[in-house]
């Protein structure tokens, strides 16, 4: 299951509705925040703004050095709450040690988190009101899963991971009673004893653990769906929580590279149109193509 034509699919919604705003003057604007230089983080930001380029977003990118402290971080974020220009940002995460995530995440307006991850809108998932930020890689995968027609409703899902950032949204999202969804969903992780008893069970198995090849062929059942989600980087290469080997076995199957990764990308340029129509008291473009 590649990520390119989900990817490709949402971010031709994107660029219609980008210029439906320029058309009403409004320039659609993300902006993005780096603490330190991780070369993972500073590869993963350098691509959102690429494709931000390619259909026609502003970008704003802010970096903060690792000899800054929390208080530098917290005035960026300010700084960009308060930037009319600036419709959705994010602050890319992990941050180094010393500085406090969670701390800055509740800074950010509910209104511009297009990672849809502050307490706020994680609470509206929660509540499957519609109408607010949802996070970006559970999006996606949910976006796979509908493109590659793969049953979801009624079935069997297990999710290998429970981070607020990727497993318990994504929880959520797939339990929603939402096209798409409507599954039933289980949540498990290194805590649990015989976990894999759980995802040989399973009609879809997603790792979300950020544990290389931790999902193997002999953990997944025939014929099931096996997805990627956590992403770990060893050196240069970055590595799956899903062994290649599970193509032997499930019926679809995520990729290394060009996988979850790229939906997740494209979004969070949805998430950004879309905070961009609500500041003009514009309905939102239309939604996940199913």
């Amino acid at each position: 299951m590649s990520g390119a034509p989900v990817a490709d699919a949402v971010l031709a919604r994107v660029g219609p509705r980008v210029a439906t705003l320029g058309q009403a003057g409004k320039v659609v604007g993300l902006g993005t925040i780096l603490v330190g230089d991780d070369p993972a983080s500073a590869h993963y930001v350098a691509r959102k703004h690429e494709t931000c380029q390619r259909y026609g977003i502003a970008s704003v990118d802010i970096r903060i050095p690792t000899g800054a402290d929390q208080d530098d971080l917290l005035e960026a974020i300010d700084q960009l709450n308060g930037d009319p220009a600036v419709d959705g940002f994010l602050v890319q995460n992990p941050v180094p040690p010393g500085f406090d995530y969670a701390q800055a995440l509740a800074r950010v307006s509910p209104a511009k988190d297009v990672d849809g991850l502050h307490p706020v809108n994680l609470g509206y998932l929660a509540l499957g009101e519609p109408g607010h930020p949802r996070p970006c890689t559970p999006l996606g995968i949910r976006a796979m899963l509908a493109h590659y027609q793969v049953p979801v409703a009624g079935r069997s899902v297990v999710v290998v991971g429970r981070g607020p950032t990727l497993g318990r949204p994504l929880a959520l999202l797939l339990s929603l009673k939402e096209p798409g969804a409507n599954a039933a969903v289980t949540v498990v992780h290194t805590g649990v004893k015989d976990w894999a008893e759980h995802t040989r069970r399973a009609d879809i198995v997603v790792g979300a653990a950020g544990v290389p090849n931790m999902i193997t062929p002999d953990v997944v059942a025939p014929g099931s769906c096996v997805v990627g989600g956590g992403m770990t980087w060893e050196g240069r290469r970055a590595l799956s929580d899903v062994d290649e080997r599970c193509a032997e076995v499930a019926a679809w199957v995520t990729p290394r590279l060009g996988g979850v990764g790229v939906t997740t990308v494209a979004m969070l340029l949805d998430n950004t149109v879309a905070a961009a129509e609500a500041s003009l008291g514009l309905r939102p473009g239309p939604g996940l193509i199913l």
